[in-house]
């Protein structure tokens, strides 16, 4: 699928005309790159009026953790396992650690969490986090929050996994996912001009442009929220500018999406934004139980919640755990990105049977509810 994916992109940079010149590249000065490619024995100059830094990461790896690719991997070497581990212990409870937990679960792994903080997923909504939990630790996920791995031990039957409280996790394979670094090292930024913190990222203003003008970054590289479509986006709004072009700048309805299973997905804000920021809401919730489309997917767990302005009824938040949700949570985008409300949801017609149904099952709760309210207030 990798191998795809990167024969669709090459494939549409050289229908577009794009000189692609593989190897690795750095900059000798600030408008020159040296591209070497060690394979080929070749090395290649190019200069450019603009740059744009796209680089991407790659696992972070303590350096006291001994990778070996087989017993203890990152999550770039987990895709070269060859066989489904009947035991595993992953450290790190964040985006790439939830998602690769919950798929050896459900592939039958017994799985351990070790996270240092005290919950996962703090940016999500914590009704849609708790249903997750609630539904791992259903597929005999272990959760040890408020731990620090402090050793691995690897043995010809496997590891065990030692914690700052004590504990000892015996599992065939450990998966480190701690966070991730930008692939910056080998740049030689400071020929240009520039430099990166310690994760290797590079600070952009609101155009991506670096503190050196025609220099740009985009992706992973620049850090949150490092996500695929947001960093194709964010590399063509840099391209505009780099080249005059009129552009808007980056929405801020952008969504989220976790592809753990079951899956979850939001855009906007979260329950914990309003209340921080005084702003009041009101909350409608569908069940997919309730749904002709949920039952008939056997999906009994997933919710999608709309958090919805008691003032002007508007759209401020959608969030949803379950089957579909990254793809369910564009029709919530488009009606917040249109200025839309919650009236528009309850006069929508969606397909049955449809999961879509959601919306309106959700936006006729939240109504009922600010009916309520305003009732009361007369």
């Amino acid at each position: 699928m990798i191998g795809k994916e990167i024969e669709v992109v090459r494939s549409q940079l050289l229908r577009n005309r794009i000189e692609l010149i593989t190897g690795v590249g750095k900059f000798l000065d600030a408008h020159t790159i040296v591209v070497e490619d060690e394979a080929r024995g070749e090395r290649i100059t190019v200069s450019a009026a603009n740059v744009v830094i796209a680089t991407g990461t790659a696992p972070a790896r303590p350096a006291d953790v001994a990778f070996d690719d087989y017993r203890v991997l990152d999550s770039d070497g987990i895709l070269n396992l060859e066989f489904i581990p009947a035991s595993m212990v992953v450290v790190g409870a964040g985006v790439i650690g939830i998602e690769y937990a919950s798929m050896f679960a459900a592939l039958g792994t017994k799985v351990t969490v070790v996270e240092k903080r005290d919950s996962m997923l703090d940016f999500c909504d914590r009704e849609i986090i708790e249903s997750l939990q609630f539904h791992l630790r259903d597929l005999a996920v272990t959760f040890r929050f408020g731990e620090a791995v402090t050793a691995v031990d690897v043995g010809p039957n496997g590891t065990v996994t030692t914690l700052a409280s004590g504990k000892r996790i015996p599992a065939e394979t450990v998966m480190y996912s701690a966070g991730r670094q930008g692939l910056t090292t080998a740049l030689e930024l400071e020929n240009a001009g520039l430099e990166a913190d310690a994760r290797g990222r590079i600070f952009v203003d609101e155009h991506f442009q670096t503190k050196v003008d025609h220099i740009y970054a985009v992706g992973d590289v620049i850090g949150f929220p490092a996500l695929a479509a947001t960093s194709m986006d964010q590399g063509r709004l840099a391209a505009y500018h780099a080249f005059g072009e009129p552009s808007a700048q980056l929405t801020d309805v952008q969504p989220i999406g976790i592809y753990s299973i079951p899956e979850v997905s939001y855009v906007g804000a979260t329950e914990v934004d309003l209340t921080k920021g005084s702003i009041p809401y009101e909350v409608g919730v569908s069940r997919y139980r309730e749904l002709a489309r949920g039952q008939i997917a056997g999906d009994s767990y997933g919710m999608l919640k709309l958090l919805v302005s008691t003032e002007d009824r508007s759209i401020l938040g959608v969030h949803i755990f379950g089957s579909g949700a990254t793809d369910l949570v564009h029709i919530g985008q488009a009606v917040m990105g249109c200025g839309g409300t919650v009236d528009y949801l309850v006069d929508a017609v969606f397909n049955y049977p449809t999961l879509s149904e959601a919306y309106k099952v959700a936006a006729l709760d939240v109504t009922n509810k600010i009916r309520a309210l305003a009732h009361f207030d007369r």
